[in-house]
């Protein structure tokens, strides 16, 4: 297939295309109208000289042509994005935006608020904060700063441990003043307790650390650390939390003597991104604004 060179802005509506299904959905995603989504996505078609998408009931679906080219249009995506990112400030100048990656859970109960903090003593600063628990490649600089639950092995990374997350049992305080405190592992199997739901690691991980979480009273499971925190703190059951988190909202611990262990939190960027003062303002300021939390065990 002979594919001459294309345009970006017509790959992206391709993107955008394929992630929501539908070109009225793409066009407002990427603030254009939606006759200039449809051009883009003919003269895409013309190029390469067959059909990407076919209408049904459930929308745009992409055909096997498109789905060969996904790959290519996300990498260009990447490589725009961290091109934006790259020329929206000098490197020698503390504006600019920084593209930050977490967990889930990290990245919604802790890091807003020390982002704000970055951001109200650098008013010019703008981030972006990707919260998923896939682990974006900062070797490929699909983020500046990442915050993660295990050592960053990518080549060329600077990392810094910047303290553990100390993880244990809890329950709210009405759930205990209602069921009472257990005295004993065994007693837990007469209480609801939250658990992984699919991840067969992380279930022997817990199991391993005296955690049974996959019996009959295993009545809230899933795989996000996030949901099982939300649904803790419901008091739907006891479940794993850490120490600093639990102090943050009330949480009681249940036997502390049981279940109780480390995770270890990291924080890395690329080196070559040392020399761009945002990213290093931003890794430094998080760095020890982590650790202050982490301490706090």
């Amino acid at each position: 297939m002979n594919i001459p060179t294309l345009q970006w802005e017509t790959q992206r509506v391709f993107l955008a295309v394929l992630r929501t299904g539908s070109l009225s959905a793409a066009a407002r995603a990427l603030g254009i109208a939606q006759a200039t989504a449809r051009r883009r996505i003919d003269s895409l078609e013309h190029s390469v000289g067959t059909s990407l998408f076919v209408r049904s009931p459930a929308g745009l679906l992409p055909t096997d042509t498109a789905r060969e080219l996904v790959d290519h249009a996300q990498s260009m995506a990447l490589a725009a994005e961290a091109f934006a990112r790259a020329a929206s400030a000098q490197a020698n100048v503390p504006g600019g935006t920084v593209r930050v990656t977490s967990s889930q859970l990290l990245g919604v109960e802790v890091l807003p608020s020390m982002l704000g903090e970055i951001r109200a003593a650098q008013p010019r600063l703008a981030v972006e904060l990707s919260v998923s628990n896939r682990l974006e490649d900062l070797a490929l600089q699909e983020a500046d700063v990442a915050v993660r639950i295990r050592r960053p092995n990518e080549a060329a990374v600077v990392t810094r441990h910047v303290g553990d997350l100390r993880v244990g049992l809890y329950a709210t305080p009405q759930l205990i003043a209602h069921r009472g405190l257990p005295r004993s592992a065994d007693e837990l199997n007469e209480y609801p307790v939250i658990g992984p739901d699919r991840n067969l690691t992380e279930q022997t991980f817990l199991r391993e650390r005296g955690f049974f979480c996959t019996g009959e009273n295993a009545v809230i499971r899933s795989d996000s650390h996030l949901t099982q925190f939300a649904s803790l703190r419901a008091g739907l059951g006891i479940g794993v939390c850490s120490s600093q988190l639990a102090r943050r909202h009330g949480l009681v611990r249940v036997l502390p003597e049981h279940v109780d262990f480390p995770v270890d939190v990291w924080i890395a960027m690329h080196q070559d991104l040392k020399r761009v003062r945002r990213v290093t303002l931003v890794f430094d300021a998080l760095s020890q604004s982590l650790s202050r939390f982490l301490s706090d065990a």
